[in-house]
This record gives structure tokens, sequence and C-alpha cells, in this order.
């Protein structure tokens, strides 16, 4: 391996680096359908501050990034309405990763294949640090959520609910 690559390079990393973003890396034991109690325990931090990276479409099938807590699920009536739109459903595996570039489960907000606009749940703005996929199965990233206005094209919502 070349050192100029970086063992865990993904377009989400080569991304944050262009930025000068200031990130710490992260990876764990990926374990299937293990989800953000996996990660969380993996890691040793509190699942609400893990962050699941959702590809979602509207009724007219634009697609869209919303980002959760872990423990938390998305309202999708209250997020349509927020969005001005009839109705809004996560996309299947396979579209979603067409409109990412990312395998389901290793899915960053970051460089995605095509430009999406990202959706964040409000309350994460006010976490100190949030833990999001950086970009492969196995692999978070930990950042102050202040920066994602620099990194991503992102609108603030209110549509949690306790999973």
């Amino acid at each position: 391996m070349s050192r100029a690559q970086h063992v865990s390079e993904t377009p989400a990393t080569r991304l944050l680096r262009s930025r000068a973003a200031h990130f710490s890396e992260h990876p764990y034991p990926y374990v299937e359908h293990g989800g953000t109690a996996q990660s969380a325990r993996a890691l040793g931090v509190d699942e609400y501050q893990v962050i699941k990276t959702l590809i979602m479409e509207d009724e007219s099938g634009r697609p869209f990034v919303v980002l959760m807590h872990g423990t938390h699920r998305v309202l999708t009536k209250e997020l349509a309405r927020a969005l001005g739109c009839k109705r809004v459903a996560p996309c299947s595996p396979e579209v979603a990763q067409r409109h990412s570039g990312y395998l389901v489960g290793g899915t960053s907000p970051f460089a995605t294949r095509r430009p999406l606009h990202v959706y964040v749940e409000r309350s994460i703005l006010a976490l100190p640090r949030i833990y999001l996929n950086g970009g492969r199965r196995g692999y978070l990233i930990g950042i102050d959520p202040a920066l994602l206005p620099e990194l991503i094209q992102m609108t603030p919502v209110d549509c949690a609910a306790l999973d």
C-alpha cells in the first residue's frame, strides 16, 4: 500500500480532507444488520450520537438523504410536510446504492455519486460530536456537526420519533 493512499480512503474521506475538515476515524467489526446499536457498542459511544444516513425519495422518485439519530426513526408524514410533498419513503437497497454510490450499511452523506440534498434532524446539530458512516461498512467518522453546513447542502428538519 502506498503512503499516499490512506487505509480508510473513501470518496467521503477524500472530500473531507480536500476541505480540511477535522474528523476522527473509527473502524469497527461490521456485523450484517447490526445497525447503529452494534457500531455504538463497538466504539463505546452513545447510540444517539451515531447517525444513520438514509436514502429516501419523494412521490416523484426524487432522491435525498436524511440524517437521523441511531436511536430514532423518521416520521415520514412530518418529513413530507417539511419538504412540501405528499409522501416520502426509504429507497430499496438497490436504488439507494445507485443514487449514493455506496453499499447499504456503508452509506455516507459526503461525496454521493450524484449530489443529493441532505435533511438533518435538527437535534443532531446540537450535539458536540456525531459519528457518521465514512463510506464503507465497518467505518465511522467522528465530526463536529457544526461543520456540516460547510460540507453538504443541508436543511434542518424536525421528523424524529424514538425507535
